[in-house]
């Protein structure tokens, strides 16, 4: 069996949102779905790779992209219309998507 993710990236920009706890949930692709609840991960960011803060995996529950609305996009602290660009360009044509809900440790 495969060990848990103990690190996770976000885009710099996104970073001083879950530092703060503003931001409560990440969107991704069935490749970085694999975090289980209850681990604690590292926060890192994206384009230079320096650790932000610790979370909590709370749940990872699949989500269809057509599915994502509002409710998302203020716990990922965005306006949805920029929440589902930036998805559609890091995971183009997919689908099949997972939430990932975690807590400041």
């Amino acid at each position: 069996m495969k060990a848990a993710p103990t690190k996770i990236t976000f885009f710099e920009f996104l970073t001083p949102f879950v530092a703060s706890g503003k931001k409560t949930i990440t969107i991704r692709d069935e490749s970085e779905c694999h975090y289980v609840p209850g681990t604690q991960v590292e926060v890192f960011t994206l384009e230079t790779d320096i650790k932000v803060c610790d979370i909590e995996i709370e749940s990872v529950n699949p989500i269809q992209f057509s599915e994502i609305n509002e409710f998302h996009a203020e716990q990922e602290y965005l306006e949805l219309g920029r929440l589902k660009e930036i998805i559609s360009e890091v995971y183009p044509n997919t689908e099949q998507l997972y939430v990932i809900s975690y807590k400041l440790v």
